[in-house]
This record gives C-alpha cells, sequence and structure tokens, in this order.
C-alpha cells in the first residue's frame, strides 16, 4: 500500500513500532541508528538468552522489514547528512525528547525547511505541548497516567500493568495511523503535516468502557481480576476458571440468554455425572443476577469448577461450541501458536536469519488487503547494514566516500 514512500526512523523504542507498520504496508523503511548500534538491541528477551546486540527479540519484531544505517547527529557532517536524506524523504519518525533534535539544528524547522513536504511524527510520553512535555515517561507511567491500569488486577491488592509493555505500541499505532493520514493529506494538498503521538493519551482508549460504564450506573468502574465486578450482577462473580490444562472463561449470566445457557451446562455436567440435585433444582428462568447473594453463589462456583477442573481447554471448547455456550478457552502463547484459525489465514511467517543460521517463526501481517497484501519483510537490519545501499542509492554517494565517513565516525 505504502510503495514508493520512504520514511526515516530516528526513533527508539518509544517509536519503532510505527516504522514497523509501515513497513509492513510496503514503505521503505530505513532505521536511523548510532554507531555501534542502537542502545534498543540490548533489550530482551534474546535468541537462546544470549544478550547480544544482535540477538535481541525486541529488535527482530519491532524492527522487521527495516534497513538499517549508522549515522553520529553529535558530528555536523553527520547532522548535514541526516538533512540530506530527509530531502529525499516523505515523512521522519523520531522520539526524542522535547527540544533535543532542535537543540542540534535538525528539528522539525531545520528538517521542513530543506523539505516542506515532510510527515514528521513524533512518538513521546506527553506529547510535544502542555505542562507534562518534558517528563520522562517508560511504559509504566503510561500506564498509570492514562487511567488503564486502575482498571487491571484484583480488588484486594494495588493496581498492576500488563506483563509486557504495551503503552509505546499502542502509541506507534496511533502515530502510523497519522502518518498515514498525514501522506494521504499531503497527496491532495502538497502540504506536509506534523503528527504528535502522546503514549499516555494513545492508552487514555484502552478505559474506554469506564466513563460510559460511570455515566450509566452512577458509580465509578473498579478493578476486579478473574471476576466480573459489578456489571450485573450483585456480587463479584467469577469469569475466569483453571480446567485440566490452563484456564477458560465463563460467567453466570441472568435474562433469557443466561437461563439457556446456564441450563444447557447444567445438562452437560448431569450427561457425565457431575450435576447433581442442587445444580438440577436451579430455575435459572427465574435467576435475578441483581439480587443473587454470595451463600447462593459459593455452592454453584464450587461445582461448576468442580466440572471445569476435568477438561481441557479444547474440550471445553468444544463442548461450547456443540452447546451454544458462552465459553472461551484463555489461550497460551502455544495456543496460539497452534490454532487452527490463524493458520488457516497464514498468520505465521517464517523468516531467514542468516546469521544464525535459521528461520524464526513471525507474526504475519496484522491485516489482510486485496490487491495490494500487507507483507512483513525480511528480519531486522544488522548494525549499518545497508549504509552502502541508501547512502549510495539516496545521496548518490560513492563507497569510497561512504567508508570514508566511517572511518571519521560520521557513520
Amino acid at each position: 500500500m505504502l510503495n514508493g514512500y520512504r520514511i526515516l526512523d530516528l526513533s527508539d523504542d518509544k517509536g519503532l513500532f510505527c516504522g514497523k507498520l509501515l513497513a509492513d504496508m510496503g514503505a521503505e523503511v530505513v532505521k536511523v541508528e548510532r554507531p555501534g548500534g542502537d542502545p534498543a538491541r540490548m533489550i530482551g528477551p534474546f535468541y537462546q538468552d544470549d544478550p547480544h546486540p544482535g540477538k535481541s527479540l525486541f529488535w527482530f519484531a519491532f524492527c522487521q522489514g527495516k534497513q538499517g544505517v549508522t549515522l553520529n547527529l553529535e558530528e555536523q557532517r553527520g547532522r548535514d547528512l541526516l538533512k540530506n536524506l530527509a530531502a529525499k524523504a516523505d515523512a521522519v519518525i523520531e522520539s526524542f525528547p522535547i527540544g533535543y533534535l532542535d537543540s542540534i539544528g535538525v528539528g522539525y524547522d531545520a528538517l521542513t525547511e530543506v523539505n516542506p513536504t515532510l510527515v514528521y511524527t513524533t512518538v513521546t510520553p506527553f506529547g510535544t505541548t502542555g505542562p507534562y512535555k518534558d517528563y520522562k515517561g517508560p511504559d509504566i507511567v503510561a500506564m498509570a497516567m492514562s487511567g488503564y491500569m486502575s482498571l487491571c488486577g484484583d480488588t484486594d491488592r494495588a493496581p498492576v500493568r500488563d506483563s509486557f509493555p504495551i503503552a509505546y505500541p499502542i502509541a506507534g499505532t496511533e502515530a502510523a495511523a497519522g502518518t498515514v493520514m498525514a501522506l494521504f493529506h499531503r497527496g491532495r494538498t502538497g502540504k506536509g503535516q506534523r503528527v504528535d503521538a502522546s503514549a499516555q493519551q494513545s492508552s487514555v482508549s484502552l478505559s474506554a468502557n469506564a466513563p460510559a460504564f460511570q455515566d450509566i450506573n452512577q458509580r465509578r468502574l473498579r478493578r476486579s481480576g478473574q471476576f466480573r465486578g459489578e456489571l450485573l450482577a450483585a456480587i463479584p462473580e467469577r469469569q475466569v476458571w483453571p480446567c485440566k490444562d490452563g484456564f477458560i472463561c465463563f460467567a453466570i449470566y441472568g435474562g433469557a440468554t443466561g437461563a439457556r445457557v446456564n441450563q444447557a451446562l447444567v445438562d452437560w455436567m448431569d450427561s457425565e455425572g457431575m450435576a447433581d440435585e442442587f445444580l438440577r433444582g436451579i430455575d435459572w428462568k427465574a435467576l435475578d443476577m441483581s439480587t443473587v447473594t454470595r451463600e447462593w453463589m459459593e455452592p454453584v462456583e464450587d461445582r461448576l469448577g468442580a466440572f471445569f477442573l476435568t477438561h481441557t481447554k479444547n474440550e471445553m471448547l468444544q463442548g461450547a461450541l456443540e452447546r451454544r455456550l458462552i465459553l472461551l478457552p484463555v489461550y497460551d502463547m502455544t495456543d496460539i501458536i497452534n490454532d487452527p484459525q490463524l493458520q488457516s489465514r497464514g498468520y505465521w511467517m517464517d523468516v531467514e536469519h542468516p546469521e544464525l543460521g535459521r528461520s524464526i517463526t513471525y507474526p504475519g501481517a496484522f491485516i489482510q488487503s486485496r490487491p495490494t497484501p500487507v507483507q512483513p519483510g525480511k528480519r531486522a537490519p544488522m548494525v549499518g547494514e545497508h549504509n552502502r545501499e541508501v547512502y549510495g542509492g539516496w545521496l548518490g554517494l560513492t563507497v569510497d566516500e561512504i567508508d570514508a565517513l566511517k572511518q571519521q565516525g560520521v557513520i
């Protein structure tokens, strides 16, 4: 979709996902890193647990499909080279502290002076304006100050963050969308745009249901862990249950749908000798979840929980499909790899890593599209791997000139 567009990716780990998405859509994305390599190359985990800048799985994932060049922005000749590259580019992505690039003469004003149609995209913790613009903000800060963390975890403990950093991938997704829209706008008007993505602002959308809940129910939505909290029931109601080989999700509903589903589950349990007189005697059609008590719920949950422990996730899924139950497995990474739906859509792809002497299985395209497919590219670049291709192809430098710049510490 973006074939023919040239993108300079100056970002660190905060903005790498933006460039990755644009590369997936066909843009020529060039990751610019300092001589010796970007610090993001030392973000783990690592291939075969070997902490080496050429084996970071984080780098593999977020720089896949990009070309890689080295450039020393602390040198004037390096800054001049960046301006020359920007003059040939369609967009720039950066995530430096606010004002740093301006202080060395290669910020927004300087680059748009040499290329007035440039799309300039920034990914930062809080955006480029406002009272927080100069604050540092790793993932946990953005998660906390977006409000999302307040909804994560159990009621009897402090809020928790997701186990993998997600604030900056979310900001990178918004930045990529903004970049594409800005390029579209440029195609119609000939004018560049400045795209300003804030990790805090982007992450607010993760808890978009909370304001609606408060408006409708006149009380704040609170974290409830493995329970459903106060959505429809008078008491916290379990929705994550252990089973034979992991966990499943199931919740007891009221109303007509709940009556059908609950009865179907009891009938299934009865067919296997696990529904006693207590369960068989419940009138599910009369169940009002707004009035149930903990004393009523506990014996029901005990019996359901015992049944779930006798089956695997896949057995529960197949049984749910046959009986039209609102029940689903909680997948782990092995389940995702083996999931027949993802396999049928060709989601997984093998990427060659010649330097490792093998291929590695990667997630594939984030969407399917025709006739212009989205297709992730080759493995992430090694340090300075494409110096000759980019400096030669974009700027017309000779091999001797490129080698001399390397010897001088400019690239």
